[in-house]
């Protein structure tokens, strides 16, 4: 199957995941909710381009945007880990590392520590702010630091859950140009 089409189908079943799923979950005192849309973003293959990620992670956004009735939040979110992956990509792996000889961040790719890092420092980007564009202000710290925190350790949960259930087999390229 073509990354086109594999990625295609992440697109429409994370957010049929997230909606009908994830959203229907009560939170826990209005303080847990649990994402895992996001994990698309960071799925996406390492050759892509860091404007078309941009795109993609801005429609991937609004179209959850859409379908929760939410002004943009989840758009503004998805950008900017779109916006630092890159970054976290070309800090975590060697240049000449697995960007070249693999298609998309994987455990496998990657190694375990490399991704975990990735994933966890991605992850607590995304939610504090997005717990901040929904409240606009800081109000009470400790409540904000303590909704991130709670809302990225159950997000790091489903994330592991998904990751050994749906197991990503990496071919390992060898023609890397």
């Amino acid at each position: 199957m073509s990354d086109l089409v594999k990625n295609i189908i992440r697109f429409v079943v994370f957010i049929l995941v997230q909606v009908y799923i994830l959203h229907k979950v009560p939170p826990l005192h209005r303080f847990i909710v649990p994402y895992l849309y996001y994990l698309f973003i960071l799925w996406l293959p390492f050759n892509t381009n860091r404007t078309w990620l941009m795109v993609i992670a801005f429609i991937f956004g609004l179209t959850l945007d859409y379908f929760l009735v939410t002004p943009g939040l989840h758009a503004a979110a998805c950008v900017l880990i779109a916006y630092i992956r890159p970054f976290m990509v070309n800090l975590l792996i060697r240049q000449e590392g697995a960007e070249q000889s693999y298609g998309s961040p994987s455990i496998h790719s990657m190694g375990f520590a490399p991704y975990s890092i990735f994933v966890v420092v991605l992850t607590f980007l995304h939610h504090g702010y997005l717990v901040f564009l929904e409240w606009l202000q800081f109000g009470n710290f400790w409540y904000f630091l303590g909704k991130v925190g709670a809302t990225t350790a159950v997000s790091l949960l489903l994330i592991l859950i998904t990751e050994l259930l749906f197991y990503r087999k990496e071919r390992y390229r060898t023609n890397a140009a």
